[in-house]
């Protein structure tokens, strides 16, 4: 019997753990079958989490997006991210078959750029083999596209630092480039945008970047002042809509809620009710938080504590904080007959993280 009948005698018999190998080359040398080559392949490609979101940047880009919307978030080891675009979108059909190997519309249109080649069909695929989760939550021809991402950072590391915003300085021929910060996910962001920066005289992509509840309250902003008179005449059938106008035809928070999740935004119907109250304010484009200003290089960050002298937090982070305080705070309610009016309040101030709870008696 040859090596070749033999691997197949063993396939018969063992299952999928000898699928991998396609020869047996002799001492100790294997030739891989093509499924098991593109797995480690994909492996390869995503080695923190910041790739994931170079590379979903990316394929917003080529499927002609002007407009990105960026949702992170963390809860414990576990971080969310959420894009949200204005693309050419994915048919139904589609939605599954674009995490297999392989499978691109970019047929005659791959991309050389700044992060290597892109148009080979294994971005998504490799997103998805490196992370609990990566799905389309909505898409449509000509309506955009809505994915989410769940990634376990103790598996796939990112940088510990997800705080602190790169500074942006000019070269000597005035050009402007990232010059110091971490490697995070706000400077890849930034990059992205910055390679990306629409011109005066011809279109680019502009990029937003915030929590959940951040780009809900943006989305909201952004189609107020997008919607057409067709977007109206169907404000009953969401399905018709573009994705980034949807949430500004929501008529209440209950109906944010559901929207928001349809999207991949998971919202809490108390922090809808701050959204449409205009307690969350949206976010601006990413490169306005960065860009050097007189006298103030980074005024208005996009999710930092404004005291750069001491402390400073993530937005995120702070949320997450807030919402431990408010289940914290549920037996001293039930005792003393207390209800919170609104999320407890954190502040950071110098080197000093206060937390104040709003609340209201219950008779």
């Amino acid at each position: 019997m040859d090596d070749s009948s033999l691997i197949d005698f063993i396939e018969e018999v063992s299952g999928e753990v000898h699928l991998r190998v396609e020869e047996s080359l002799g001492d100790g040398f294997v030739r891989l079958r093509s499924a098991e080559a593109e797995r480690r392949q994909a492996k390869h490609d995503i080695r923190q989490v910041e790739d994931i979101i170079i590379e979903l940047l990316r394929n917003s880009r080529d499927a002609a997006a002007s407009t990105i919307f960026v949702a992170t978030t963390k809860e414990g080891s576990e971080r969310r991210l959420t894009l949200i675009d204005d693309g050419s979108g994915i048919p139904e059909g589609m939605q599954a078959l674009v995490f297999e190997p392989r499978v691109t519309s970019k047929l005659d249109s791959m991309v050389m750029d700044d992060w290597g080649v892109h148009g080979r069909g294994m971005a998504l695929y490799s997103i998805k083999s490196n992370t609990l989760e990566a799905d389309i939550c909505a898409s449509d021809l000509g309506l955009g596209t809505a994915l989410s991402v769940l990634v376990d950072t103790a598996e796939l590391p990112e940088r510990s630092d997800q705080s602190t915003l790169p500074t942006l300085e000019r070269d000597e021929d005035g050009t402007l480039a990232v010059t110091r910060g971490p490697h995070n996910i706000a400077r890849n962001s930034i990059e992205f945008a910055l390679a990306h920066r629409p011109r005066s005289k011809q279109g680019g992509i502009t990029v937003y970047l915030g929590s959940p509840s951040e780009i809900a309250a943006t989305l909201i902003e952004y189609g107020q002042q997008n919607l057409d008179r067709e977007d109206l005449l169907f404000c009953s059938d969401f399905s018709t809509v573009a994705l980034c106008k949807r949430l500004a035809l929501c008529s209440d928070a209950a109906d944010l809620v559901k929207t928001g999740r349809e999207l991949g935004l998971e919202i809490s119907e108390r922090t809808a009710h701050r959204i449409l109250g205009g307690q969350i304010e949206p976010v601006k484009p990413l490169l306005d938080s960065v860009l050097p200003r007189r006298g103030n290089q980074n005024a208005g960050g996009i999710d930092l504590a404004k005291d750069a002298r001491g402390l400073k937090l993530a937005r995120e982070d702070i949320e997450s904080f807030s919402r431990d305080m408010e289940r914290a705070f549920e037996p001293l309610a039930k005792q003393y007959y207390l209800s919170l009016s609104e999320m407890p309040k954190i502040t950071v101030k110098g080197d000093c993280v206060t937390v104040r709870f709003p609340i209201e008696k219950e008779l």
